[in-house]
């Protein structure tokens, strides 16, 4: 058996060119104890923390795989929750930068989370129409919420009642009981979809917005304030007013109850509508913590600042009108004018001023600093976060930017990469500018303005880079002064593609004006200064009847491969321009190709998927592989080698083997469409630029890659990827209703039951051998040892029970459910046998109750129809009640040690307090008199 070939693994190795990606929203959150000055934003599937101020970027929460949907901060700042792509949410802590808890439910991105106001509850809506409320100290699901129809767009908590609302693109803005969990009312005033929504005035006003130019305001008064305290009980649940009244028969009385089932928590009535500015849809909708600001935006890149009355306010705007009224009336000899005195709407919402960014707003967040400034950040659709402040006790407030974040990257997709011959610069161009990075630091270390890049190059020696632009010119950068020194008309259309010369003394460039046109480099006298600068001088061109896509040279520069609009590829002798070889085969053109480092190879890549590798001596086409499921957009040969990396615009890097037609690896990492990439001189490093605004820097380690193993890993994550698309477990006499339990079943949860299962066998075993152990020492009448498992003793020789137990403290509490549901029933007995032994001890009293009770709800008909458990279960029933009431009595006794003890603080920093500014005030005395004294000696 002959020596199998070994390849060097690449491994991700950064992410950067990326400010922020527009998915999920901005917010703002508290930083080394600062708020307003760090602003939290999702960068694919990372969250980046930027620093406002100084431009920086001070903390990265890293993510898995999946990108970002989602963000919402916690109410005491030290958490930041974050939603993805694949419906799940982790929960960072802001301090360590770690994320402790995850949990997973939603089958789709989550689309909208939001906190209740102490923080213990964390609500996510999803794609999937779902809405599942989480306990966040728990690390748990407490349920899962069905009714909408479509993509949840929004949820708010309710601070002082345990409600929530939520609304979703089905036109609906739904009202749920959370004690009882059930929708108890739906809003159906909206003809489109609904964008946003927000709670103003204490939570008295609930505003939404949809597709049209209004912002539609509702009043909520809530039932139980309007209840007469005299009315007998029994007349208001009839609905029947005080004597005296009509009476009512039966049937308007259903009618009633039929009109308004809903009105038994929460009566909402609309009350008129705020027109905005912008005539598209509402995309998103919120208010500072205090609910004093109200900003909205569209598609477009204004901004809508409203400012909200509080109470206070309108009391005296109504005090004002009056006297205003009575004044009139006195003139006008009227009497009454109270009843004609009321705040309109507009007045009690009023526009404060228009923010117009520099680009189209995608998300925004508002907080109100303790100088009475409001502190608006902007994330916007080109890779830029804004910050603006807005004065408040300006006459005519007006925003003003006060910071910018663009530095580090593009404002649109990156075209061209190039890297410099010494493998340290790294060259990215798009549609506005030319980047020079450097490698190592990931650091823009130049930005120069150019005009849209579709091409590029470093020059000889890497003091200057060459640009093929999309209106046909080719422009010469300096990077040392980066400036542009020369621009010249090279094609009537654009310049798709150009190639340095094996030699180094020029280059050639392909255009969409049929045109292949060669170039040398040459010295010409500066005006301006004594000393030559670099120039380029038209030498030759080659007359094509199709529009030229890509143009390669072979290495020893004998041959020159011209990409074709019809689909093939011509190959031509560079000395005499004669034509060589033609390659045809594939059905679309030809978007990239390159020839390896020996002139055997040229591989081309299509927009028909398919990537072909020819011989260069009699243009006979070795293999066609299907390289991506779309476009091939860019090839290159990694140096000295027959490997090839491939890009596509099905958001993968792909490499493969020339020589045995193998596919060796997928980088996997981009989001969208990967439009280019660059391979280093020395083939360690791949940068890859993609449609997600992100440049992605790839390593090439040390670690050996086997095939093997490869398509074995490939296949066994293609099975738990269909292990979490399977149909979820069904809870035994359980309808699918309104309600349901908040996990779902993946592979993490498959694995946790079988290690409960495994340990439960395991237990099984080692207490039948220990009771045949026993009987071996009683028939012989002395002690016989006893093996010890070794499972066992690596856990420090703990008992079977024992080992049971710590297989269980190690299930995560946001899977436990979901490990219970997969357990099968065999299993149920010991584990209830167990659990009683257990909460005896004391141990784990509230995670074994909340294990027992999830069993006892999903296998109720099978244990209660056991006779086997009926003494089990009563034992349970003494031993818990026991066990909870002592652990209830002791978390008693620990809250009111602790208020103690915070009232003895409050007491003692209320004397310290008076302390301190007495002592303050002595020395301020002390030293007006040492000044006087010394003003006096003076004199």
């Amino acid at each position: 058996m002959g020596l199998t070939r070994q390849y060097l693994r690449y491994e991700p190795a950064a992410l950067f060119g990326l400010v922020a990606s527009a998915r999920a929203g901005v917010a703002f959150v508290a930083l080394r104890g600062e708020r307003g000055r760090y602003v939290a934003v999702p960068a694919c599937e990372h969250v980046f923390v930027w620093d406002t101020r100084k431009g920086e970027k001070v903390l990265i929460l890293k993510g898995l795989k999946q990108q970002v949907s989602c963000l919402c901060p916690s109410p005491d700042g030290l958490h930041l929750a974050v939603g993805y792509e694949d419906g799940a949410i982790r929960v960072f802590n802001l301090l360590s930068g770690e994320s402790a808890i995850t949990f997973n439910g939603h089958r789709a991105a989550v689309t909208a989370l939001q906190y209740d106001h102490l923080g213990g509850r964390l609500v996510s809506g999803s794609k999937d129409t779902e809405v599942i409320v989480w306990d966040v100290i728990n690390e748990s699901g407490l349920y899962r919420l069905r009714g909408h129809k479509d993509v949840i767009t929004q949820v708010l908590f309710l601070k002082e009642k345990n409600l929530l609302v939520t609304c979703a693109k089905d036109t609906l803005v739904k009202w749920w009981d959370l004690d009882t969990q059930h929708c108890f009312k739906t809003l159906v005033g909206h003809r489109a979809e609904v964008w946003g929504m927000a709670l103003l005035s204490q939570e008295k006003r609930l505003i939404t917005g949809s597709a049209d130019s209004e912002l539609r305001v509702w009043d909520l008064t809530y039932i139980q304030e309007v209840k007469d305290p005299d009315e007998p009980e029994s007349k208001k649940s009839k609905g029947l007013s005080s004597p005296g009244a009509e009476e009512k028969t039966e049937e308007d009385e259903t009618l009633e109850l039929d009109e308004h089932p809903e009105e038994r928590i929460v009566k909402c009535s609309k009350v008129g509508s705020i027109m905005r500015e912008g005539r598209d849809r509402v995309v998103t909708l919120g208010t500072d913590r205090m609910g004093k600001f109200l900003a909205c935006h569209g598609t477009d890149a204004v901004l809508e600042v409203f400012s909200v009355l509080s109470e206070e306010e309108i009391q005296k705007k109504l005090e004002k009108k009056m006297k205003k009224a009575r004044k009139k009336a006195k003139q006008n000899s009227e009497e009454e004018p109270e009843r004609s005195v009321e705040l309109s709407l507009q007045e009690e919402i009023q526009r404060v001023t228009s923010v117009k960014a520099s680009s189209k707003i995608k998300s925004f967040d508002l907080i109100l600093s303790p100088k009475g400034e409001l502190k608006m950040v902007l994330l916007l659709q080109n890779n830029v976060i804004e910050l603006y402040n807005l004065d408040l006790s300006a006459q005519v407030p007006q925003a003003v930017r006060v910071s910018r974040i663009t530095i580090g990257g593009h404002r649109s997709d990156v075209r061209t990469l190039a890297f410099s011959s010494d493998n340290i610069a790294i060259l990215s161009a798009a549609a506005e500018s030319v980047k020079i990075w450097n490698r190592s630091t990931l650091q823009c270390i130049r930005t120069m303005e150019c005009e849209y890049a579709l091409c590029s190059l470093f020059v000889p020696g890497d003091r200057q880079v060459i640009l093929g632009t999309k209106t046909g010119k080719l422009q010469l950068y300096d990077l040392a002064s980066g400036s542009l020194i020369e621009t010249l008309d090279a094609h009537d259309g654009a310049v798709w593609s150009i190639a340095l010369s094996p030699d180094q003394h020029g280059f050639v460039t392909g255009g969409a004006d049929k045109c292949v046109k060669f170039w040398e480099f040459e010295l010409v006298k500066d005006e301006s200064s004594v000393q030559k600068r670099l120039s380029m001088k038209h030498v030759r061109v080659l007359q094509l009847d199709e529009d030229v896509l890509c143009v390669r040279y072979s290495p020893n520069q004998k041959l020159l491969a011209v990409s074709l609009l019809d689909c093939t590829v011509k190959v031509f002798y560079v000395d005499t321009l004669k034509f060589f070889l033609s390659l045809y085969g594939h059905k679309l053109p030809v978007l990239c190709m390159d020839i390896c480092y020996d002139g055997t190879l040229i591989a081309t890549g299509s927009a028909d998927r398919n990537v072909k590798i020819w011989g260069l001596d009699f243009g006979d086409c070795h293999r066609s592989l299907f390289a991506h499921d779309d476009s091939v957009m860019y090839l290159q040969f990694v140096p000295k080698s027959h490997l090839f990396f491939t890009a596509g615009k099905d958001n993968k890097i792909k490499q493969w083997d020339a020589d045995k037609f193998e596919h060796i690896q997928t980088l996997e990492g981009h989001h969208q469409e990967v439009w280019c990439l660059a391979l280093s001189p020395n083939g360690d490093y791949v940068v890859s630029a993609s449609h997600d605004k992100s440049l992605r820097l790839w390593e090439r380690t040390r670690e050996p890659l086997i095939l093997e193993e490869e398509r074995e890993m490939q296949r066994e994550a293609e099975y738990e990827e269909s292990v979490a698309k399977e149909e979820q477990p069904v809870v035994a006499g359980e309808r699918q209703g309104e309600t349901g339990l908040a996990g779902k079943k993946t592979i993490e949860t498959i694995k946790a039951a079988e290690r409960i299962m495994e340990a439960i066998e395991l237990y099984r075993e080692e207490t039948a051998k220990l009771k045949e152990h026993n009987a071996i020492c009683k028939a012989a009448g002395k002690e016989v040892p006893f093996p010890v498992n070794p499972i066992l003793r690596a856990y420090g020789n703990i008992t079977p029970s024992a080992y049971v137990l710590e297989v269980f403290k190690k299930v995560k509490s946001s899977e436990l459910e979901e490990s219970l549901l997969v357990l099968p029933f065999s299993y149920v007995p010991d584990l209830l046998r167990l659990f009683n032994e257990y909460i005896q001890q004391g141990s784990d009293v509230e995670l074994l109750c909340r294990a027992l009770l999830f069993l006892l709800k999903i296998h109720f008909g099978q244990i209660t129809s056991n006779q086997m458990l009926v003494t089990v279960i009563e034992n349970l029933k003494k031993t818990t009640i026991s066990r909870v009431s002592e652990a209830r009595d002791v978390l008693g006794f620990n809250m009111a040690g602790l208020q103690f003890l915070k009232r003895e603080i409050e007491a003692k920093e209320e004397v310290t307090f008076f302390a301190d500014a007495t002592e303050r005030f002595e020395e301020k005395k002390r030293k007006r008199k040492k000044k006087e004294k010394m003003v006096l000696a003076m004199l």
